[in-house]
């Protein structure tokens, strides 16, 4: 579902004149499988927060090649990678990134919204897709109005609501409390079972890493370890 080769981003740091170059990703390479979780570990700094923009199209690698679903995604133009992301990958984000004037139905709702789909499917997929992570009873709050388990679970279902067949997850947990991040991860586990979503997520905490069936892990951006779950 995604294969990342030879992956090399450099920074450019100063001005023109005296630009310093500062390496971040060194030949990183890896492949994730149809159906697999894999946990891309490293401390702070480490360069997975930048892997992870150049697996999502945010960034592009110095050098290298990304593909998703064997799509060659590498040289897309923004407009591109926009429609590829909307059709084909889902996001998780450690701050949830829900708009606060928004109920938790309307922020779910809204990838359909931008895909163009009838208000009647709309409302079917999102009461589902409510039911799914178990808010259904709390479709007209807002935010501000949920615990921080809660908000996680309306971005779990803003994603989706578009069945993603690829998730990506930047640190899905870190604003948890250790009851509430457990939650979230059997609720990941569970729709990795049931669906059949690949997921990508970085983390720097062991215990999130754990439920992958795959690790990687980078320092100083460079892969030094690879493990595969029995």
């Amino acid at each position: 579902m995604i294969e990342a080769k030879d992956i090399n981003h450099t920074f450019l740091l100063g001005k023109k004149q005296n630009e310093t170059a500062l390496q971040v990703l060194t030949n990183i390479s890896f492949s994730v499988a149809k159906g697999d979780i894999l946990a891309i570990t490293g401390k702070s700094g480490s360069g997975k927060s930048a892997l992870l923009n150049i697996i999502a199209g945010f960034m592009k690698p110095t050098s290298g090649s990304v593909w998703v679903k064997e799509k060659n995604v590498t040289n897309f133009s923004e407009g591109e990678f926009a429609d590829f992301r909307l059709d084909n990958i889902g996001f998780i984000f450690q701050n949830f990134q829900l708009i606060p004037s928004m109920t938790a139905y309307e922020n779910i709702e809204l990838p359909l919204v931008l895909k163009g789909l009838p208000e009647k499917e709309r409302k079917e997929r999102t009461e589902q897709t409510l039911e799914k992570v178990g808010l259904s009873n709390y479709h007209q709050h807002y935010p501000s109005e949920l615990s921080g388990g809660q908000q996680q679970r309306v971005s779990i279902a803003r994603t989706l609501v578009i069945e993603p067949p690829i998730i990506l997850a930047d640190e899905p947990t870190g604003s948890l409390d250790s009851e509430t991040e457990q939650e979230v991860l059997d609720l990941i586990t569970g729709l990795n079972k049931d669906l059949g979503i690949t997921f990508l997520m970085i983390t720097h905490d062991e215990e999130v890493a754990r439920i992958a069936s795959k690790k990687i892990h980078i320092h100083d951006g460079e892969i030094v370890k690879e493990e595969v779950s029995a």
